[in-house]
């Protein structure tokens, strides 16, 4: 998200202070004031959206309440406006975590829907109260009135939105660029990958559905005051669905593009307005076709949005290193060599009547490389599964360190120490490689959004990127830390993730298929690594069906057949085990 630098928000600030003092005509001050309105509330829906993946109809709902408790409360209770400010903020915030709490527990097309539901239940429940003068609104405000000075309407209004605008910007942007940023950022992705990393995605998804509610009811409180009236039309689905637009114009997955989207279609509306008219000869709403027009050809070649374009004229901009003197981050006490340190011991999984894993037993001693090896079907990546979490058990035990882990949430056993890969590459593709393994260490720090904001987060976030860079080396990456993880090729995608899961500090690595898609060149680095890792006192346990690897790095090897155990023993044991050949070749009847 680095993609302007420090100096450069100080800048903006000040061209901000000097828009506001520059003896610009009062209709463009008018149109600046509206356009940071919708900036403000498109950049919460920039990160709900755009970050964090959770698509959402309802956010002029939550405009809806800042503005309809600023005006009940200043015209029956003269409350001044920055307590009507908290307020609206305090009941937005509790509506937002009751709505939240139950729609974002659902995925796919649900959670879109959902919200238009509760944004059209708000705007009829609106329209329907006698003390909220149903769809006439609420009319007669003060201009807003701040530490006893008038704001007004004009320039003051100007500098004190924008202002509120930039802050709201600047403490995102430190929020994103931090240990709970990237959790965040981890979200769009799936839960999988997050949750595998130790991070409470449930616990985040809410914390940005608040984030995102909250600025849009300081929008909101601020719209009342400027246009000293307020009533429901403002905050139906029709302006849910256009701050979206606003969002994929601009650039839906970055915060400046916000700024940009509001910017464009206030302008872009305005004009199109007077000018659509006179050039057809009749009158209409003929601005929305343009507008859908609009939305099909950014969708189509443009889908980063406009900001992408300003994006490429900066540049992406390095990570600043503040981390050559951080301290290292606390290291958990490793297993002796060759103890026992995860332990299978009966574990099933059924999918109805389908047993998809059958009563498999094994063991993983500290400093061993153990195979898990079958062919296609044989139940491998599902018993990964059961053993990080990612599945629940139907029946069995799984004991990590000693302990029972099988019942566990995904992420809690990561906090224990075991980590895992995935066998199909998962990542985020728009972080740099240095962030995507700074992701692992999640479970190695403590600093919330709070602490991030108020950048109390920077002696924990060195130490963080500090462990991250020694990690990327350590698997020969030392060269590409800074490059974008999409860039990356498939082998050195591969290594990233294992990296990633090192970062965590891990007693047990648990690789689902590394080598998969892998030329010869970097399987041979592959193996060198994995070589590397068992000689520091890592235990792996790796799924693969390269055999060459497998029998080259193994100690020991499980195969497993239909779900069911069939042997174990070393590798050469293996090979020579006819009931693995029979597995893998068939035999003769």
């Amino acid at each position: 998200m680095r993609h302007l630098r420090s100096h450069s928000l100080w800048l903006i600030l000040a061209a901000i202070v000097a828009t506001s003092l520059l003896p610009l005509p009062a209709f463009w001050i008018a149109q600046l004031n509206y356009i940071g309105l919708f900036a403000l509330t498109t950049l919460g829906l920039v990160l709900l959206t755009g970050v964090a993946g959770l698509t959402s109809f309802g956010q002029a709902a939550f405009v809806g309440i800042g503005a309809y408790t600023a005006a009940w409360c200043a015209l029956n209770l003269a409350w001044p406006p920055l307590v009507t400010l908290l307020l609206g903020v305090l009941i937005t915030t509790a509506s937002a975590w009751v709505i939240g709490r139950i729609t974002l527990r659902l995925s796919g097309h649900y959670l879109p829907l959902a919200t238009i539901a509760w944004g059209l239940s708000l705007y009829y429940l609106m329209g329907n109260i006698d003390a909220l003068g149903k769809y006439d609104g609420l009319i007669g405000l003060k201009s807003l009135t701040l530490l006893g000075q008038e704001i007004g309407q004009g320039r003051g209004f100007f500098a004190v939105c924008w202002i509120l605008l930039w802050l709201a910007t600047a403490a995102l942007t430190l929020l994103l660029d931090s240990r709970p940023g990237r959790a965040i950022r981890a979200l769009k992705d799936g839960r999988q990958m997050a949750e595998a990393m130790g991070v409470d995605t449930f616990r985040y998804k809410v914390t940005v559905f608040l984030i995102s509610a909250i600025l849009a009811s300081v929008s909101g409180w601020l719209l009342a005051y400027y246009q000293r009236a307020v009533n429901p039309s403002a905050f139906g689905l029709k302006w849910g669905i256009e701050f979206l637009f606003m969002a994929v114009v601009g650039g839906v997955n970055q915060l400046w593009g916000a700024w940009l989207g509001a910017g464009v279609v206030r302008l872009l509306d305005e004009q199109l307005q007077t000018w659509l008219p006179s050039l057809l000869g009749a009158s209409g709403s003929f601005e929305i076709i343009i507008f859908g027009v609009l939305l099909v050809l950014i969708l189509k070649y443009r889908p980063e949005g406009l900001w992408s374009w300003v994006r490429q004229f900066l540049g992406n901009q390095q990570l600043e290193r503040t981390w050559d003197l951080a301290p290292p981050l606390p290291q958990r006490v490793k297993p002796e060599r060759g103890d026992t340190v995860l332990e299978i011991r009966s574990v099933r999984k059924s999918f109805g009547g389908l047993v998809a894993v059958n009563d498999i037993s094994f063991q993983v001693k500290a400093g061993q490389i153990m195979g898990l090896i079958g062919p296609n079907g044989a139940g491998k990546s599902t018993t990964f599964n059961l053993i990080t979490g990612t599945l629940p058990l139907t029946s069995g035990e799984v004991i990590f360190n000693h302990h029972p882990v099988h019942g566990l949430h995904a992420r809690d056993i990561a906090k224990l120490g075991l980590m895992r890969t995935f066998q199909h590459v998962k990542m985020i593709s728009d972080m740099s490689v240095l962030e995507n393994v700074a992701l692992g260490a999640h479970t190695r720090g403590s600093c919330d959004v709070w602490s991030s904001v108020l950048r109390r987060n920077r002696s924990e976030e060195s130490a963080i990127m500090a462990e991250a860079e020694r990690q990327i080396k350590r698997v020969g990456l030392g060269d590409w830390v800074h490059e974008q993880a999409a860039n990356l090729p498939m082998g050195k995608q591969r290594l990233m993730e294992i990296a990633r899961a090192l970062c965590a500090d891990p007693s047990v690595l648990l690789l689902d298929e590394p080598a998969a898609g892998l030329r010869h060149a970097e399987k041979r680095e592959l193996s060198q690594v994995l070589r590397q890792l068992q000689s520091e006192g890592l235990s792996i346990l790796l799924v693969e069906h390269d055999m060459d690897l497998v029998m080259d790095v193994c100690d020991r090897i499980v195969v497993m057949e239909f779900g069911t155990y069939l042997t174990e023993g070393t590798p050469s044991e293996v090979q020579q085990d006819p009931k693995v050949r029979a597995a893998y070749l068939g035999t003769e009847h």
